[in-house]
């Protein structure tokens, strides 16, 4: 990057990127992911993107992906630290789920962090989360 920009390293992106406070979030939880849940690095994307509704255009944070089937798992949320996890980060997620049909939501604002499970036509709260092995 150009100038004064601090910049990190994306793995999923494979390439540096501005190092803002959402980044920053959206980069620990990769790291979440891959050393906490073992979700292997070629099975995750950041900045996914796709069409909504008429054809607005969303970007999911991270998506990580189910073994075998090549289907998405999960969608992931960041946040800024100060943002508050509220019904509109959830409703934001649920409008990625329209697209995606994951089984798994995660909004996190590296402050605090929720994770759902797909039950019915539902999500519940997950109160610990399973490894990538085991969802």
């Amino acid at each position: 990057m150009e100038g004064n920009a601090r910049t990190i390293y994306d793995p999923l992106r494979k390439k540096d990127v501005a190092l803002t406070p959402e980044e920053e979030v959206r980069q620990w939880f990769i790291g979440v992911l891959r050393d906490g849940l073992k979700v292997p690095v070629h099975m995750m994307m950041s900045e996914v993107g796709m069409v909504y509704g008429a054809g607005k255009a969303l970007r999911a944070d991270i998506v990580v992906w189910e073994r075998g089937s090549g289907k998405p798992l999960m969608i992931v949320e960041c946040k800024r630290p100060e943002v508050t996890l509220d019904s509109t980060v959830t409703d934001q997620a649920l409008r990625y789920n329209n697209i995606l049909d994951v089984k798994y939501i995660v909004i996190t604002n590296g402050t605090k962090t929720f994770m759902f499970r797909r039950e019915g036509d539902g999500f519940v709260f997950v109160e610990k989360a399973p490894l990538w092995e085991e969802m």
